[in-house]
């Protein structure tokens, strides 16, 4: 599939694409975004982000209702924040969910613990997210980004705080 990017950006699509990538994986928790034929409905999870598998892992109960509504509405949106550092990535896909009890034990961390017993549970499901698009907001950080508001406001021009690309992943 070729690269598209909307260009608000000096990077390459290939560069955007790394970016996205990082900032997902970095950040960690995104919010999971749902339909469920209504309304969109979000939720924080945590992510477990593998390029190299072009997926993005969430390890969640059984009787969710994002479960019920990926089997519906399969298309998801995934947002990521770090606003500390005016960072931001979003990602669009498929999602699906099954009981593949080997990727689960292999995905299991400490952290999952405090809502499982072990990787062996019975009730632990495991969503797969297959990215189709990808956008990011990448700012130089707070200060640079405020001086450059402040700058704008005088002059009259708007500010450049950073990249801002949308790429197919």
């Amino acid at each position: 599939m070729a690269k598209r990017q909307e260009k608000e950006t000096d990077l390459m699509p290939a560069e955007a694409t790394d970016r996205i990538w990082e900032l997902a994986k970095e950040i960690d928790v995104c919010m999971f975004v749902t339909w469920d034929g209504e309304y969109n409905r979000a939720r924080p999870l945590s992510a477990r982000v593998f390029r190299e598998e072009n997926a993005i892992y969430f390890l969640v109960n059984d009787d969710s209702a994002k479960n019920k509504q990926l089997s519906k509405y399969p298309k998801i949106t995934l947002a990521w924040s770090d606003s500390s550092h005016y960072k931001y990535v979003t990602i669009s896909g498929s999602a699906s969910v099954t009981n593949d009890r080997k990727k689960i034990a292999e995905l299991w961390e400490k952290t999952d613990a405090a809502w499982w017993d072990n990787a062996d549970d019975p009730e632990i499901r495991l969503i797969t997210v297959k990215p189709d698009e990808g956008e990011l907001w990448d700012s130089p950080g707070l200060v640079v980004a405020t001086a450059k508001m402040v700058y704008a406001a005088v002059t009259g021009t708007k500010p450049n705080v950073g990249d801002n690309a949308k790429v197919d992943l």
